[in-house]
C-alpha cells in the first residue's frame, strides 16, 4: 500500500487535503491523524470492516476495544446512552484528553467495541483531529498509531516508522502536546465512576464532578486471570521498548553499585532525573538519558514515549528508569511505565 503524507500548512491546500483524508475514512480506509495526546490510527467507527483493518494494521488483540472520537460532546448521543453526568464532565473537560465509557447503542458495531456492551467516547482538543472528524461525518475509531505493544507515537517520525505502507494517509500535525494517552473513566448509573486509565486529567480534577471515583486495580497491577478488559491498555504489555526495562525504587547509591555489578559487555541505558546526572559519569557501558526535573511530571509524560523510541534505535541491552509515584500525574506515568517494564521493579 502506498501511504500519502499530508503536511500541515496554513494554506487552503491543507483543507483540501483533509477533505481527501475524510473521503478515505468514509470509504473504509485508514488515516493516521494527530491529537493532543498521541497520534491516532483512525477508521469509520460505524463500519465493521473498516475497524477490522485497524486491528490488522496494528497487530492489535481482538479483545482490546477501540475509542471513538467525535467532534463535539453532543455527537456522542447517537452512539451511546449519555446522561447528565456525562455532559457535566463534557462541559468541564471536552474537547480535551478525557475518554468516557458509556453504555453503547447498536449504531456502533460490536467489532469496534470488542464485543462489549459499552463504548469509549472522546472529543479531542487538537483542531486537525476535530476538523477531520467534522469532514468525515462519522465518529472515528482510533487507538494509538503504533504497532501493538510498542511505545505510542508522539511525533511524525514515529508514525512513519510504524505505519507507512499500512495505511492510506498520514497527517503531519507536529509533536503532540501531552505525550501520553487520554484519561479513561467508566461512568456508573449512580453518578460515580471508575478510573480505568490515568492521564493528564487527574483524579483530583475529576472528583468535583463525580459522587466518587474508584481506581481500577488494573491501573497499577494489571488484570487478573480471566478478567475482561473494558478499556484500551488494561490487559496487554504496552508501550514497551525492545530491550527489557526495569523500574528502580530506593537509594541511588545502592542503585549505582548494582549497575557497576552488571556485566561490562552489556550496553545499559539509564533514564535519570536531572539532579542525578553526575552519578553515572565515568562508567563506560552506561548512557544516561535526561528525564527532566524530578518534580516536573508533565514534562516527563511528554518525553516518555519519544525517549523510549530513541533508546530503541540505539540498541541497548538493558534500560533502567525511576519508579514514579502513584498520585496525581505520577499515577499516569506509573501506569505507562509499569506496563512498559512488564511489572519488573528493582527495590534498593
Amino acid at each position: 500500500m502506498t501511504t500519502r503524507l499530508i503536511r500541515h500548512t496554513d494554506s487552503s491546500d491543507f483543507e483540501r487535503e483533509l477533505e481527501y483524508a475524510a473521503k478515505v475514512i468514509r470509504s473504509g480506509g485508514l488515516v493516521v491523524f494527530p491529537t493532543e495526546t498521541v497520534y491516532g490510527l483512525g477508521a469509520d467507527a460505524t463500519n465493521e470492516s473498516a475497524t477490522e483493518k485497524i486491528y490488522l494494521a496494528k497487530g492489535r488483540p481482538s479483545d482490546n476495544p477501540l475509542i471513538i472520537h467525535i467532534a463535539k460532546p453532543e455527537d456522542a448521543t447517537p452512539y451511546a446512552y449519555t446522561d447528565e453526568c456525562f455532559f457535566k464532565l463534557a462541559k468541564a473537560f471536552m474537547p480535551g484528553a478525557l475518554t468516557v465509557v458509556l453504555p453503547a447503542k447498536d449504531t456502533i458495531p460490536k467489532r469496534t467495541r470488542a464485543g462489549l456492551d459499552t463504548v469509549a467516547v472522546r472529543c479531542p482538543e487538537n483542531p486537525i483531529a476535530r476538523r477531520l472528524i467534522e469532514l468525515s461525518g462519522v465518529p472515528i475509531a482510533a487507538p494509538s498509531a503504533n504497532l501493538s505493544g510498542s511505545p505510542s507515537p508522539t511525533r511524525l517520525e514515529h508514525v512513519i516508522s510504524d505505519m507507512s505502507g499500512r495505511v492510506e494517509v498520514i497527517i503531519d500535525g507536529g509533536e503532540c502536546d501531552i505525550g501520553i494517552e487520554s484519561t479513561i473513566i467508566k461512568l456508573n448509573p449512580d453518578g460515580g465512576a471508575i478510573l480505568l486509565r490515568p492521564g493528564r486529567i487527574t483524579e483530583d480534577m475529576l472528583l468535583p464532578y463525580l459522587k466518587y471515583l474508584k481506581v481500577a486495580p488494573a491501573v497499577t497491577d494489571g488484570l487478573k486471570e480471566g478478567e475482561v478488559a473494558i478499556s484500551p491498555g488494561m490487559k496487554y504489555r504496552h508501550y514497551a521498548p525492545k530491550a527489557p526495562l526495569y523500574l528502580v525504587s530506593g537509594d541511588s547509591t545502592r542503585f549505582l553499585d548494582y549497575l557497576k555489578s552488571r556485566p561490562e559487555d552489556l550496553r545499559i541505558a539509564v533514564i535519570a532525573y536531572d539532579d542525578e546526572g553526575g552519578l553515572f559519569n565515568g562508567i563506560k557501558n552506561i548512557t544516561r538519558f535526561s528525564f527532566g526535573s524530578r518534580e516536573d511530571e508533565l514534562y516527563q509524560a511528554h518525553l516518555l514515549f519519544d525517549l523510549l523510541r530513541k533508546i530503541d534505535i540505539l540498541d541497548f541491552d538493558e534500560i533502567y528508569a525511576p519508579l514514579p509515584r502513584r498520585e496525581g500525574m505520577g499515577l499516569a506515568l506509573y501506569n505507562r511505565m509499569i506496563r512498559a517494564a512488564a511489572h519488573q521493579i528493582i527495590r534498593m
